[in-house]
């Protein structure tokens, strides 16, 4: 149990160190998108490369993220922290020193193993180190850093792709890394969960991620090499490997996913709500960057800041969103959300070659960005209140891992579906005609996801809820809109109050009262809800 205050040296250094953690991560995550024309040019590299450049990291992020809070918890949240960070610096230079696209893809997965590490012990170490009572008031203090740095990280890529090169957007971790190791090894408590105990789900973990990468692997492969062995073994391969998971997810007695969860539908409906709003937005910012630039001719400069009015947005009216949400249920909103989303997608059909930024990208993102707003707190309440309160940090957990698997997907599948070949990304006329078809597939995800909503969630599923589950202390950056983490800890509060605190399975022990890892900012291309943990 922590006892420090926010006002004590030690708890400001605990904050310090944790945002610089957790900073490493958003900031490079925001401005990876942004640097991957760059990229292309100068490894030479095709689409696949750079959809694999995004999906090298979420694959390992997500596949091993659970397994790193638990190893925080077992073995010392400050030392897997400082591990982690440590580890997420190397491989961020081994990304900057990359001689071709196969260094930078391998580079890029360990990179995602650091961030297993480092992300959820931002987080732990701020519910194990401060007192209950300034719990929720050093969780918006960090979310509120991490919304300034969301903001700022496109000018900084920016700036540093248009300048020193896209190399410099790894090597800006290695001094953040060398600020924040030694601030955490020297000012922050050591802690640990005494109940951290038992066996890891390795195997579970395992299989899902290797399920996830053989579908990965066929849809990026696909346009390229069509209908071949090549494609369809992994394919094949993707699905079995996932029909395993279930079966020894169902079978272990401590699994790292208990499937029980779903036997509350309004959990599964939920979770089908975030799969089609964060594989409809991940799509969304991984293509629109490339359109900016290869289509509209910014700068990178240009193609960050030119999305900053959803980062603005999200900033200044998600708590907004949560509370109203609470008033009228969350029915109105996960159905009017994905629409207004919808609608901004397809309104960025308009943006092509001689686009003007005030008539053409500025309406379509305004649109988007509400309805953003709307969606997002309402969506994680939600999933809080779907299940007992005991399991809220387990369900928070799962609908996070919900988002990052969607993205991983959509990021993978949306340039096969749009019919965008390897060399699309080099021709402005070819890329604009793909990036026409591909907005409206992510519109009509968005169209399914409301209309899911509609049928299935109900307009007083949030009568159980906690009122502080419903606004999050700050909302998060648009590259991966992680509310998961205020809201999840203001449940924990409530949960210290009603019912005795129930043990764990190693791996989603973090999640009790700590919140599900922020989604990977660069999932909207998170979160996702991420929005996955």
């Amino acid at each position: 149990m922590g006892t420090m205050r926010v006002s004590s040296s030690v708890g400001r250094w605990v904050l310090l160190t944790t945002v610089l953690g957790s900073s490493m991560a958003l900031l490079d995550s925001t401005v990876v998108n942004v640097a991957l024309p760059h990229i292309g040019l100068d490894l030479n590299a095709d689409l696949p490369v750079l959809q694999w450049t995004i999906n090298a990291y979420m694959l390992t992020l997500a596949g091993l993220i659970l397994l790193g809070g638990a190893l925080g918890d077992r073995f010392g949240r400050r030392r897997v922290f400082v591990i982690g960070v440590v580890w997420f610096a190397v491989a961020s230079l081994l990304c900057g020193l990359a001689p071709n696209a196969g260094m930078l893809i391998a580079s890029r997965a360990l990179q995602g193993i650091g961030g297993a590490l480092l992300t959820p012990g931002s987080l732990a170490l701020i519910q194990a180190t401060f007192h209950p009572d300034d719990r929720a008031r050093a969780v918006g203090l960090w979310s509120g850093f991490g919304g300034v740095g969301a903001a700022i990280g496109p000018f900084v890529g920016g700036w540093l792709v248009d300048g020193p090169g896209w190399r410099w957007v790894f090597f800006l971790n290695v001094p953040l890394a060398a600020v924040c190791a030694p601030v955490a090894l020297r000012h922050v408590p050591e802690s640990r969960d005494p109940r951290g105990h038992g066996r890891f789900d390795v195997l579970g973990a395992a299989l899902g991620a290797l399920a996830l990468a053989g579908v990965t692997y066929a849809l990026i492969a696909a346009p390229g090499q069509g209908v071949s062995p090549a494609v369809i073994v992994p394919a094949v391969l993707g699905v079995l490997l996932g029909v395993a998971f279930v079966y020894v997810e169902r079978r272990r007695p401590d699994p790292m996913l208990p499937l029980d969860i779903f036997a509350s539908h309004q959990f599964t409906a939920v979770n089908a709500v975030t799969l089609c709003v964060y594989a409809a937005f991940s799509g969304f910012f991984f293509l629109s960057v490339l359109q900016l630039q290869v289509v509209v001719g910014y700068s990178a400069l240009g193609a960050g800041t030119a999305l900053l009015p959803t980062t603005v947005l999200m900033l200044l009216l998600s708590a907004r969103s949560g509370e109203l949400g609470r008033r009228i249920g969350p029915r109105i909103p996960l159905t009017v959300g994905p629409l207004l989303c919808a609608a901004g997608m397809l309104l960025m059909t308009r943006v092509g070659v001689g686009a003007v930024y005030w008539r053409d990208v500025l309406p379509a993102l305004l649109v988007l960005g509400l309805g953003m707003v709307a969606l997002v707190a309402p969506l994680t309440a939600t999933v809080l209140a779907s299940v007992e309160v005991e399991r809220a940090g387990l369900a928070s957990g799962i609908n996070n891992a919900a988002a990052r698997a969607a993205g991983l997907i959509a990021v993978a599948a949306l340039p096969l579906l749009a019919g965008m070949g390897p060399e699309a990304y080099r021709s402005a006329a070819r890329f604009s005609e793909t990036f026409g078809r591909a907005m409206p597939i992510c519109a009509g995800v968005l169209v399914v996801g409301a209309i899911i909503a509609w049928c299935t969630v109900r307009s007083n599923a949030l009568e159980q809820a906690p009122p502080e589950a419903a606004a999050p202390p700050a909302a998060p950056p648009v590259g991966a809109p992680a509310v998961e983490e205020g809201a999840e800890v203001a449940a924990e509060a409530a949960e210290k109050k009603a019912v005795p605190r129930r043990p764990c399975r190693p791996e989603c022990a973090y999640h009790c009262g700590v919140g599900a890892p922020p989604l990977d900012p660069g999932d909207l291309g998170s979160r996702t809800g991420d929005p996955g943990g």
